[in-house]
């Protein structure tokens, strides 16, 4: 029994230091090495500081800006600590009402825009987390936006189509726009 015992907390101990140290050191220093970007967490800088990551939406309210997907995290939004999903079906008459609530406010943004509002203006992702939205959700809040900003709503076009990233090796995912980098193009156009 005794032999049993030590060949066991021998062998725990022996897995522990491959499974829970060399293995996590070794893995994270190939990707620190050859992905330090993604490995660093994605983050975006605006004069020396980091304002957020290209992998978690954030929220942005003021006319002048895009808005992202509505976030499930509660109780802050794009808390990355809660993420997960709304849980709520399309039969659900708490996400029926939810949506409802999103598009009206997006119609009292802006009111002369009459175009259907796209889904995932109204709709969380899965995690709760999503940076992006769809060109057709981008292109939805140009009116809105180039009005706020005194700007040409080609001009906003041209850094929505700038901002939009294609399918990834062509064929997997849809267009996509992240909000936040298009936001800091915004910005830097209004300069």
């Amino acid at each position: 029994m005794g032999t049993l015992l030590r060949n066991a907390l021998v062998l725990l101990l022996l897995l522990t230091a491959v499974t829970g140290i060399a293995y996590p050191v070794v893995v994270g220093g190939i990707g620190h090495l050859l992905f330090p970007h993604q490995a660093a967490g994605s983050l975006i800088e605006k004069d020396g500081k980091v304002i957020g990551s290209s992998l978690i939406g954030q929220t942005f309210t003021a006319p002048g800006y895009f808005w992202g997907r509505p976030s499930a995290t509660t109780p802050d939004p794009y808390n990355a600590g809660a993420s997960s999903g709304s849980n709520q079906g399309p039969s659900n008459p708490a996400l029926t009402e939810a949506a409802k609530q999103r598009i009206a406010t997006l119609h009292a943004a802006d009111p002369t825009n009459t175009a259907p509002v796209p889904v995932d203006l109204v709709t969380a992702s899965g995690s709760g987390l999503d940076p992006e939205i769809s060109p057709a959700a981008a292109e939805y809040q140009v009116g809105r936006v180039a009005s706020a900003r005194h700007m040409d709503a080609g001009k906003v076009r041209e850094l929505v189509a700038a901002n939009t990233k294609g399918r990834q090796l062509g064929v997997l995912g849809e267009p996509r726009v992240n909000v936040l980098a298009l936001n800091l193009a915004l910005d830097q156009a209004s300069r």
